[in-house]
């Protein structure tokens, strides 16, 4: 996605823009379940993107955005808000979506948001960490990470 900023050239923003790329993937194969009538496999897929998203939102939310909060408060709220929005429709994947007919069409919309919320961190989070985070922020984002885990390998250095 966004490489005219030169932030992927950071190991930590590098392995969250593989996870949104890997995420961006998983959705591409919603639309087609959606289509065949395969709520089994759409709950699969939703679980695959789940799996990702994981430790992927916890290096946001307990690195990046605390750093970032001070100068963009209501943006990085509106964010968190985001991810709890679609986590919750996620979350439905783990045995309710079978007595909710309403959920596959609750999904799509969610990923829709989270296309959108992918853009958002990409094209302003990551940047603006890049022009405003200092050492001892990177150091905790880092930190964040190794607590989190992930579900990508890094790439041999």
């Amino acid at each position: 996605m966004c490489e005219y900023c030169g932030c992927q050239a950071l190991e930590t923003i590098d392995e969250l823009t593989r996870e949104h790329d890997e995420v961006v993937r998983l959705i591409s194969h919603l639309g087609p379940a959606h289509r065949d009538g395969g709520v089994i496999r759409i709950a699969e897929i939703a679980r695959d993107i789940a799996r990702v998203l994981g430790p992927h939102t916890q290096v946001e939310e307990r690195g990046l955005f605390p750093a970032l909060a001070g100068d963009f408060p209501d943006r990085i709220a509106a964010l968190e808000a985001e991810h709890r929005s679609v986590e919750a429709v996620l979350d439905e994947a783990n045995g309710a979506f079978l007595t909710d007919p309403t959920w596959p069409d609750r999904l799509m919309e969610a990923m829709a948001l989270l296309r959108e919320h992918i853009l958002k961190e990409q094209d302003g989070v990551f940047p603006a960490a890049l022009a405003l985070l200092g050492t001892e922020e990177w150091e905790a984002v880092e930190a964040a990470r190794a607590a989190a885990g992930g579900t990508l390998s890094r790439p041999a250095a």
